[in-house]
């Protein structure tokens, strides 16, 4: 097993969720965490909780992913430090709206574009190089099953995840040659502020998305990042698809309702 234990990673978009839960698990293995998150007081919360509770390194920074110059400057930071993360995990990432493209509002659109698609490829740009340089690490992507197939009124969140899809897959390309892995988890129906997010704090509508079966967690994908990290270095896992157990495809699922 490879252990995290030492390990810097640095995990986007980790003020709440998927973010959250990993940065707790893997502190709590042991890591030193570097999260990024744009609401000042839940980073700063979330800081002080995983620091004291594991005695780890924590290091944050408040900023927004879709900025390209924020991001420079957290690389320039970590250089600075004479830190180069162990591990990349992309996990900042949002479904805004849900409608048909003849109905769907352009800033909706251009928020999920600019977070999940360039935000993905700002931060990969600014921190890969120097993993490539020390010629060991792992980037984890966080995509969804919407990057497989495409659902109703999903269209444009449905596309940024195919782009997830396919950018995990280039990056594998172009890490060839390298000791450095890179790997996209995407799950499906997981019970976290996604849905409120989706639907403008509508907490009433996005409790029905849930409704009736049992949704994956946050920290059940926490725990398959955690296993794909702690493969053997000759080991590779380029994509892991996780549903609940009710969910069998987007369309397919066993509601008790």
């Amino acid at each position: 097993m490879n252990s995290v234990r030492g390990k810097w990673a640095l995990i986007t978009g980790a003020t709440s969720g998927i973010g959250k839960a990993t940065s707790d698990l893997l502190a709590k293995n042991g890591c030193n965490i570097i999260i990024t998150g744009r609401r000042a007081d839940k980073l700063e919360a979330t800081h002080h909780i995983i620091e004291e509770k594991y005695g780890i390194k924590v290091l944050s920074y408040c900023f927004d992913v879709r900025n390209l110059n924020q991001c420079a400057e957290l690389a320039n930071d970590l250089s600075e430090r004479e830190i180069v993360p162990d591990i990349l995990i992309n996990n900042a990432g949002l479904a805004s709206g849900k409608s048909k493209i003849q109905e769907g509002l352009i800033a909706e659109w251009e928020k999920m574009i600019d977070t999940n698609i360039k935000g993905l490829l700002y931060i990969t740009r600014c921190i890969l190089p120097a993993m490539i340089d020390k010629n060991e690490g792992h980037v984890i992507n966080i995509g969804s099953t919407a990057g497989h197939t495409v659902y109703p009124e999903g269209n444009v969140y449905n596309a940024t995840k195919f782009a997830v899809k396919a950018l995990n897959e280039a990056i594998n390309l172009d890490l060839a040659g390298t000791n450095v892995r890179c790997c996209s988890i995407d799950p499906g129906a997981a019970e976290t502020e996604f849905s409120v997010v989706r639907f403008h704090g509508d907490e009433e509508k996005a409790k029905k998305v849930y409704k009736g079966y049992t949704p994956l967690a946050a920290e059940d994908i926490a725990d398959a990042i955690l296993y794909v990290l702690q493969t053997l270095p000759h080991v590779n896992i380029t994509n892991l698809v996780m549903y609940p157990t009710a969910q069998r495809s987007v369309y397919v699922w066993d509601k008790k309702l």
